[in-house]
């Protein structure tokens, strides 16, 4: 007998029960599956032997494009990030593509103007995009309008999705309660969105909620309902099922190798627990298994970058609710500037500056703004002043070119944000990209002649220092670094023999020698070590020893000159009885002279050179150069923005602590800087 389940009827292997409303199913393994494990490093490479198979499972749509796959593509795996749409597309005919859009921000961390917002999605759909989820991090869809309009010109589909975030421990509260998720639920529906995706970052949402909201939304839009949860604090596989109790239309799932933890929920135990009900997902079990068996295969590649904990799940989600992407980068900060001692701390400050920064949803890039203003904190505040050094990111929030926080933002901390900011010190009110002057026609100028069509201009119009180094290497102009180049199956069971032998202390291999037959000369001696007692047997070869003399010496400083002959002593106790006389062998020959070790290098030069009353502008933090705003012989006041570095993703503006003159300017835009490392010195 079936037996009712909310919206889900089910019955036992001998009850047939028609599939009424089959589940689809989003497949997240080629983008949000190694972005949430593996900081985004999955290769086209290895998605290719699997994507013709993928194709045949029948999943609703792929993602495979978008977040932060842009970015880390052009960056570290020194792919072109346009090309891998192109190439799956080619496998991949019939499952249609979906991609991860935030908003005016597109795959960046700023919102970009609206010449650029409409070149990249335009390009996005020509490239082969067919499903574009559109979020904004503080849930203000004003910044859904100009991608929208490009969407839906070509004809392609429009997901609106909802940041699920969280002030209390459950949904409710003041702020992010069940009102408010309908009303931005019906205020997507009044844009034409073809679906709604509920996108639960950081795997916050409980089983129990997931079902009451789910049943909610369908009660209140007559538009198909997606939800999106990662499995960080372990709740995913269960809030999945009560949503599809609820109702919910499309869930997102990943391959089993490449789920849970940070993930997803795995796809193949959701396919078995719908069998047999009237949300039977009708995919076949053996096909899946085979696409994931390929994974595991190729998984050794990206294991090193995989968190080493025992535990697959997160508890303390549930206390900070920070995501996990969020987490991982303030525990790699921390990390580098040496302070992980700190990070108890952070997580403290953590809900103080979200509060202060308006209650925004932690998710990119809001996670990261909030996550790295907080370390910045922690780490630079005193007693006499909070926010001491204050990113770009928080400023340009604080200004209101990100959109409407769900709260206002402390004024006063908004106030000192704002103090000297260039656009002004008073708040906007107006939809962001309404302020921004057009960047594109700019952008093509500036690689004019490296850049060979518009989807390069928009690689560098989004990530202008990154971008145009890969620009470079993508047409030879420079080497591409051996850190970026794909590394082979051989290579990574190489590396991890190494690493085998390294822990089994068998890193150097000595060649083994088969020990001779002892002779009638071998004499034992007692040897005794820090208390512990040695037996050795000694023979000596070519006639016997004849200690002269035990003096322990200094190292010398260089080589010593050659010892004069030391008349021999008598070495107490002599063994007792007649022993015969044997005279010292002949001297042998004196060696070649040994090979003069190779002189040390010579010291890294100092930054610059000692000036008096000069001062250095030390890094704060690791980071990358995105630009001085002074040159060499420039005047500065005290307070004047030196140079912009890039920590995180987040950019912080480097002051000169004094007043005078740019003596020497250290490093070029784009490079790579460690803490404590002299940027720039100032003198009189």
């Amino acid at each position: 007998m079936a037996e009712q389940h909310g919206v889900l009827s089910a019955g036992l292997v001998d009850e047939p029960i028609p599939v009424t409303h089959p589940v689809k199913i989003q497949d997240l393994t080629f983008r949000d599956g190694h972005q949430s494990l593996f900081a985004t490093r999955g290769r086209t490479e290895d998605f290719l032997p699997i994507a013709e198979d993928m194709d045949k499972v029948g999943f609703y749509s792929m993602e495979v494009w978008g977040g932060a796959t842009f970015d880390t593509m052009h960056r570290f795996l020194g792919e072109d990030p346009w090309e891998r749409i192109r190439t799956l597309k080619k496998y991949i005919k019939n499952t249609p593509f979906s991609m991860l859009l935030r908003g005016q921000n597109l795959v960046g961390y700023r919102n970009y103007p609206d010449d650029v917002a409409e070149a990249f999605v335009e390009r996005a759909c020509e490239n082969g995009i067919d499903i574009f989820r559109v979020f904004d991090a503080l849930n203000d869809f004003r910044n859904f309008e100009t991608a929208v309009k490009v969407i839906k010109k070509h004809g392609k589909h429009f997901q609106g999705a909802i940041c699920y975030s969280l002030t209390e421990s459950r949904m409710g509260g003041e702020v992010y309660n069940l009102d408010y998720y309908v009303s931005k639920a019906k205020q997507l529906a009044d844009m034409g969105a073809d679906t709604i995706c509920i996108k639960d970052m950081a795997g916050l949402i409980a089983p129990y909620d997931a079902y009451v909201l789910i049943k909610t939304l369908k009660e209140n839009v007559n538009v198909p309902i997606h939800l999106h949860s990662h499995f960080t604090s372990g709740m995913a596989d269960m809030s999945l099922l009560k949503a599809i109790e609820a109702g919910v239309d499309i869930v997102d799932t990943c391959l089993s190798p490449w789920a849970y933890r940070t993930s997803h929920p795995a796809v193949e135990p959701l396919v078995v627990a719908l069998k047999g009900t009237n949300r039977d997902t009708g995919m076949d079990l053996k096909l899946l298994a085979k696409c994931s068996e390929y994974m595991e295969k190729i998984s050794p590649k990206y294991r090193h970058l995989l968190d080493d904990r025992m535990s697959i799940i997160d508890i303390n989600v549930l206390l900070h609710q920070t995501p996990g992407g969020m987490l991982s980068n303030l525990v790699n900060q921390l990390r580098e500037m040496d302070a992980m001692d700190k990070l108890d701390e952070v997580f403290r400050q953590l809900p103080i500056v979200r509060r202060e920064l308006g209650q925004v949803p932690l998710v990119t890039p809001t996670s990261q703004i909030v996550g790295i203003q907080t370390v910045n904190n922690v780490l630079f505040d005193t007693e006499d002043e909070r926010y001491k050094m204050i990113t770009a990111q928080v400023k340009d929030l604080c200004y209101g070119l990100y959109g409407k926080t769900p709260v206002p933002i402390d004024p006063d901390v908004q106030k000192k944000a704002l103090k000297g900011y260039p656009r002004g010190e008073t708040p906007i009110s107006v939809r962001p990209a309404d302020v921004l002057e057009p960047e594109l026609e700019k952008a093509k100028k500036d690689v004019e002649g490296l850049a060979k069509d518009l989807d390069d201009v928009l690689i560098y119009a989004l990530y202008p220092t990154t971008g145009k180094r890969f620009l470079r290497w993508k047409y030879g102009h420079e080497p591409i670094p051996d850190e970026v180049k794909p590394k082979t199956l051989e290579q990574v069971k190489a590396e991890e023999e190494l690493m085998k032998k390294a822990k089994a202390g068998l890193l150097v291999e000595k060649p083994t020698k088969e020990a001779p037959p002892k002779g009638p000369g071998v004499c034992t001696f007692n040897v005794f070590v820090d208390g512990e007692y040695f037996e050795v047997e000694v023979e000596q070869v070519g006639g016997m020893p004849l200690v002269t003399q035990i003096t322990p010496m200094a190292q010398p400083v260089a080589p010593p000159a050659p010892a004069q002959p030391v008349a021999p002593q008598p070495v107490a106790p002599q063994p007792t009885g007649p022993q015969p006389m044997v005279p010292p062998p002949p001297p042998r020959p004196a060696p070649a002279p040994a090979a003069q070790p190779a002189a040390a290098p010579p010291p890294p030069k100092p930054a610059a050179a000692p000036v008096k009353g000069a001062t250095n502008i030390e890094a704060p933090m690791p980071g990358m150069i995105i630009r001085y705003e002074k040159k060499e012989g420039d005047t500065v006041n005290e307070g004047d923005v030196v140079l912009i570095l890039e920590a995180m993703k987040m950019e912080n503006s480097i002051t000169s602590p004094v007043a005078g003159t740019v003596l020497k300017i250290n490093y070029k835009d784009g490079d790579s800087v460690q803490k404590g490392d002299v940027l720039a010195v100032i003198g009189e």
